[in-house]
C-alpha cells in the first residue's frame, strides 16, 4: 500500500536538511510530493493544501492526509518512523 508524504518547506537552510531526512527515511512505498511554499505561493494547489492541513510553520510533513506534530519541536527520524514512514 502506497503512503502519501507531502512536505511543505520554504527552501531555506533549515528546511533542506528536513526534506533530506524525510527522503532518506522513506521507502519504495512512499509517494513524496514537495511544496516549496515560497516559490509556489501562487499555485492554488499549494495554497489549498496549506489551508486544508492548517500548516502555519515550515517545514512540515503530512502523512496520508494527517499533519505530523512537527511544529512544537524539531521532528526526528524516530518521529517519522513512528508515523509509518520507511515501512513497506
Amino acid at each position: 500500500m502506497k503512503r502519501s508524504l507531502e512536505i511543505f518547506m520554504g527552501g531555506c537552510p533549515v528546511c533542506r536538511p528536513f526534506v533530506q531526512l524525510v527522503k532518506d527515511t522513506a521507502c519504495e512505498n512512499c509517494d513524496i510530493t514537495i511544496y516549496n511554499v515560497v516559490a509556489q505561493c501562487e499555485e492554488q494547489t499549494c495554497i489549498r493544501k496549506v489551508n486544508q492541513y492548517g500548516i502555519n510553520r515550515l517545514p512540515s510533513v503530512v502523512v496520508n492526509g494527517k499533519l505530523l506534530n512537527c511544529c512544537d519541536c524539531p521532528i526526528t527520524k524516530q518521529d517519522l518512523l513512528n508515523a509509518g514512514i520507511g515501512q513497506a
